[in-house]
């Protein structure tokens, strides 16, 4: 014969309930600290030349690349 001495209130539901949303709203909240301090834009020094220069280059292999992908 085995004897429950815990006392039946139905609380110990709505106590876990309120420790999860907890913890979910905690790590929610971490989360969200973590991707605003590493969204910061990185800044990069250029001269007035870098910035003007052309950068693409259509090259036969870029040609290539683009005939192949046109399959």
């Amino acid at each position: 014969m085995h004897r429950d001495d815990t006392p039946k209130t139905g609380r110990t539901g709505l106590e876990r309930r309120s420790l999860l949303k907890g913890l979910g709203l905690g790590a929610a909240g971490a989360a969200a600290v973590a991707v605003t301090l590493r969204a910061t834009p990185a800044e990069v020094e250029e001269s007035q030349p870098e910035r003007v220069k052309s950068r693409y280059r259509e090259t036969e292999h870029v040609k290539r690349f683009y005939a192949l992908n046109r399959l």
